[in-house]
């Protein structure tokens, strides 16, 4: 049985820039919905050589960190402990204090998992994933899609970083390719796309890529130019709004040990952005 911290407590975001976090939305609504009177959640400019700084110098009433861009790598090198799928990913969003020392752990694997359960179905196979990018979101995406059981993945990407990827992907049929492949075709191949960069990188080729159920972690500006081509061809889209709040839940019960009131939590983060569906799942037929 769950217990809550006693005395109530403090947590933050870090990172930079901080100031459109929408994490304060997510945490807030959970401490008012969970009743947790004592607690509150702020947002801090942090860098990742300020992090240790920042982290090692908060008072006790700090529970937790919650950490974006760009100090997720130096959030698991602060960590006295680290969890087993915080290692594997290779980064942290998340640390925990533990008594006088602190724990890493990465949730951004959970808000991609908690986005292809509402893009797929809980249960659905998955048979053949596409991955767009190599960088730090694609870690995560890549852990989950092995988690699940997929059978092959392709990771599209500019530069070459099948050494750095691969140990996520042991076991399983992987194909690392450039832009340079026949893309149209390959979308059509696929049971899904989860694309992890940003619009910018897939200027012009948003149409070739637009055939398969998609997850975009980008949630502003929503619909990214992919997720409408992808939804005028009939294709389920999932933006990144699901995920973030679906990385918020384990967060939440880590820093407070109460569990995330988590309808409340999400029906916060969509009215703040003014979504009419609060289940941020959207499809435009042919």
């Amino acid at each position: 049985m769950s217990t809550a911290i006693a005395g109530g407590g403090k947590a933050a975001v870090l990172g930079s820039p901080v100031e459109h976090s929408l994490s304060p939305v997510l945490h807030c609504a959970g401490y008012q919905a969970a009743g947790l009177d004592g607690w509150s959640y702020e947002r801090i400019e942090c860098d990742a050589e300020q992090l240790p700084g920042i982290v090692g110098g908060a008072g006790e009433e700090y529970r937790g960190f919650s950490v974006t861009m760009p100090g997720k790598f130096a959030a698991l090198n602060f960590a006295d402990t680290v969890t087993e799928r915080a290692q594997a990913i290779g980064s942290a969003n998340t640390l925990v204090r533990e008594g006088k020392t602190w724990r890493a752990d990465n949730t951004d694997c959970e808000g991609i998992a908690g986005a292809l359960d509402e893009l797929v179905g809980k249960q659905t196979r998955i048979g053949h994933a596409l991955v767009i990018g190599g960088g730090g979101t694609a870690r995560p995406a890549l852990w989950s899609l092995a988690e699940r059981g997929t059978e092959k993945v392709t990771v599209l990407n500019r530069s070459d970083r099948s050494a750095e990827l691969l140990p996520l992907l042991d076991g399983i049929e992987t194909d690392f390719i450039d832009f340079e492949r026949d893309l149209e075709q390959l979308a059509m191949s696929v049971d899904l796309i989860i694309s992890t960069v940003p619009s910018a990188a897939l200027a012009g080729r948003e149409k070739e890529l637009g055939h398969a159920p998609l997850l975009d972690v980008i949630y502003n500006p929503w619909p990214t130019p992919l997720a409408t081509h992808a939804a005028s061809n009939g294709h389920l889209t999932v933006g990144g709004l699901v995920m973030l709040a679906c990385q918020s839940y384990s967060q939440f019960k880590q820093f407070t040990g109460v569990p995330a009131p988590r309808e409340e939590m999400r029906e916060a983060l969509f009215r703040h952005v003014g979504w009419v569906a609060p289940t941020g799942v959207t499809r435009q037929n042919r």
